[in-house]
This record gives structure tokens, sequence and C-alpha cells, in this order.
């Protein structure tokens, strides 16, 4: 099944610029939102995390700095690629910005070409390690079921019952079926069966 069309958020306080950008964006297939200010961009995340935010760095009231100083503090979306939009390519500003977790940054005015190969890029990155980590995940939780009953298991010599860690001792059907997939059926060995019915004669 092929990935759904990446949903990118613009945050920039200039309506023209969120106009160019949308209607570039939108042409090249991608999913657009926008917000014209860092609490509105905030916001938008909280509702509907995107898969990558192009930030304007100079905005009024919060600027993009602020903005992606508390995506990065927030555990829920410090993962989302912050690509900078600015106007002004000052040093300090770009060195603050990755040093807060930005990826990447373009300068106005915006190149279609440049800005369209590095969403791109971004995006499928961020999609390569998710699917890394969902396969990661996949892997550990497969290892810990192989592992489930590995290493050694306290058993009564006499009646064959196991202690769990909790320190009750269980039938060994019972913690075996609790701890694997594995379901039990009954029935009776040729060896039992003589000790138990000997009138029926040997059943092998």
């Amino acid at each position: 099944m092929p990935d759904l069309p990446a949903h990118l958020l613009i945050v920039d306080d200039l309506p023209k610029n969120l106009q160019v950008l949308a209607l570039l964006l939108d042409k090249a297939g991608y999913r657009v939102s926008m917000a014209m200010d860092g609490a509105q961009a905030l916001a938008m995340v909280q509702a509907e995390p995107p898969d990558l935010i192009l930030l304007d760095i100079m905005m009024a009231g919060m600027d993009g700095l602020e903005v992606c100083r508390r995506l990065k503090a927030d555990e829920a979306f410090r993962d989302i690629p912050v690509i900078f939009l600015t106007a002004k390519a000052e040093l300090e500003d770009l060195q603050e910005g990755f040093r807060l977790g930005a990826v990447d940054y373009v300068t106005k005015p915006f190149r279609g070409g440049e800005l369209l190969a590095r969403v791109a890029t971004h995006v499928q990155l961020k999609r390569a390690l998710e699917r890394e980590r969902d396969l990661r995940r996949s892997l550990e939780a497969s290892l810990a079921q192989v592992r489930t009953l590995s290493g050694m298991l306290p058993i009564c010599a006499r009646c064959k019952k196991i202690r769990d860690d909790k320190g009750y001792w269980n039938q060994i059907e019972t913690y075996i079926e609790a701890h694997s997939d594995v379901d039990f059926t009954h029935g009776i060995c040729p060896e039992c069966s003589r000790a138990l019915y000997p009138e029926m004669g040997d059943p092998s």
C-alpha cells in the first residue's frame, strides 16, 4: 500500500507567502495546512501533527525560534522535521535554529525547485526513520515472545508444578498457556493407561 500524501504545515505571518507556498506544495501532491502565527501553529500541531513544518523565523509575537523550541521540548512532537523560512540569513538565527533541532532552511524569495527538493528529502527521511522504528519495535516484541520461556524455571520435583515470578505454584500446563501461544488438549499415554486401567490391556 503506497504512502499517503505527506501533511505539511506552513507557518508565516504574511498571507502572500502562505498562498505561494501552499499552491506550490499542493501542485506537488502534498496535503497542506497553514498558520499565520506561532500560537496557531502550536494549536494545529496538537490537533493533527504534520509530517513536516515550514516555519518562518521572523514573525510578530511568538517567532519561529520559540515555536521550534516548544515543539522540540515536547516528546510527542520533537521528531517532526522543521525547515526554517527566512528572508534574513543572519548566521546567529540559523545557528540557533539548528541548535534547537531544525533540519534545514530555505531563504526568501523562494526557489520552487530547491524548496520542493528539500521538503521531499526530509519527508522521505522521516518516513524511513518511522519504518525503521516500527520494525525495531516489532523485532523487540518478537524477541520478547521468544524469550518468554527461556531461562531456569523452578519446578516441583514431586507434583511438577512451576513457581511463577510472584511466588505462586501453577500447574505446568497453566503456566505454559499463560506464557506462550500453546493450547493444551488432554489424553492418556499408554503407560498411564496401563497403570490406571489394567483391565483394558495394552492400548499400543
